[in-house]
């Protein structure tokens, strides 16, 4: 790309960058706007107040955050809060279109969709979860049918959850490599990483752990208190620690010292940010075979594949970590989720954007 662009990325309206709330939306815009940046290009990042992305200039929107996708059923009808912080982004966003090239959309709702063709500047969507509520997936069919290339997928088995889609862009996605150290030496406990709720299934690690005879270490947003409180209850015997949300630093260390991440969902994950941070620790996952991590993992070279909802599997799975290389995990991270990999798809794509009819 020779042209310096000006971007705006427009951030998830479930809570304010930093907090956790945004789950692997955070890590994503923060990388994708750093990448984009050190490129030359001009970003900014229109984000809920309070919000915190070190290294980038933050437009910080007042208003009241949106209850999560993820937390509401298939036929809930589209909703906003009073004073809704992603109508106040939007409307910003509409005043101040004219300083921009491309509007880069992260938020999973409605909203951005519908307003796509009422904006003279090209908006693109970097779709973050899966199918999860009808009337988003007729927004996103919509939008294929007359914008396909303004749409972007984090993998194949997350777009095909929106049934039959025309070509799209799969960006995958990437982590900044060099704040993650590789760790040979790890001690003998297993890994848990993700948002505390229950559609991520950490019941069946805690499982699983205690049938292997590991700790579990458990690092991320504490969601769901209820949930939390019921895991406690059920599980009083097993070994596992809740260390909080974490900084990448704080969390890396976790990881390297582990011998394995458990990848657990129970719903289809757009990708699985969590296991290529495990990767470029040197440390193999152990997922269930759906969603966007299936499509990361090297069955039995860099982690294992097993049957969705198995605890069985994931035992057997741990049983087998000895066999791995830790330095093919690392290598994999270098090969395919590097930041330049990432930026050179975002750049083919928001090109491809801009340049449409």
């Amino acid at each position: 790309m020779l042209n310096r662009l000006r971007l705006l990325l427009l951030s998830t309206p479930v809570g304010a960058l930093g907090s956790g709330a945004g789950g692997g939306v955070e890590l994503t815009l923060a990388n994708c706007g750093r990448e984009l940046q050190r490129r030359g290009h001009q970003v900014q990042v229109c984000a809920p107040s309070g919000s915190r992305l070190p290294g980038l200039e933050v437009v910080a929107i007042e208003g009241t955050p949106h209850v999560p996708a993820q937390t509401q059923a298939r036929l809930t009808p589209i909703t906003m809060p009073p004073h809704s912080v992603l109508a106040n982004m939007w409307a910003w966003a509409q005043r101040e279109q004219a300083n921009y090239d491309l509007l880069l959309n992260f938020a999973y709702d409605w909203l951005p969709l519908y307003l796509t063709p009422f904006f003279r500047t090209p908006v693109a969507h970097l779709v973050s979860m899966a199918s999860l509520n009808e009337a988003m997936d007729r927004a996103i069919a919509t939008l294929a049918r007359y914008h396909p290339i303004a749409l972007a997928f984090h993998s194949h088995a997350q777009a095909a959850t929106f049934g039959k889609l025309p070509p799209y862009t799969c960006l995958s996605n990437a982590i900044d490599l060099e704040r993650y150290q590789f760790g040979d030496r790890p001690s003998a406990q297993l890994a848990w990483v993700g948002r505390i709720a229950p559609e991520k299934a950490l019941e069946d690690a805690i499982q699983a752990a205690q049938q292997a005879n590991l700790p579990l270490k458990i690092c991320g947003k504490l969601q769901d208190h209820t949930y939390w409180q019921q895991l406690q209850a059920a599980y009083p015997d097993a070994d596992f620690d809740y260390l909080g949300f974490l900084p990448t630093d704080k969390l890396q260390q976790v990881l390297s010292n582990s011998l394995a991440l458990l990848v657990t969902p129970r719903w289809v994950e757009a990708f699985g940010n969590v296991a290529i941070e495990a990767l470029a620790c040197g440390v193999p996952v152990v997922a269930y075979r759906r969603g966007g991590p299936a499509e990361i993992v090297r069955d039995g070279e860099t982690g294992f594949l097993v049957e969705p909802d198995s605890v069985a599997g994931l035992v057997a799975a741990i049983g087998q970590l000895e066999r791995l290389d830790r330095n093919a995990c690392r290598r994999q991270a270098e090969q395919e989720f590097s930041l330049t990999a990432l930026g050179d798809r975002l750049e083919t794509w928001l090109t491809a954007v801009i340049r449409q009819p």
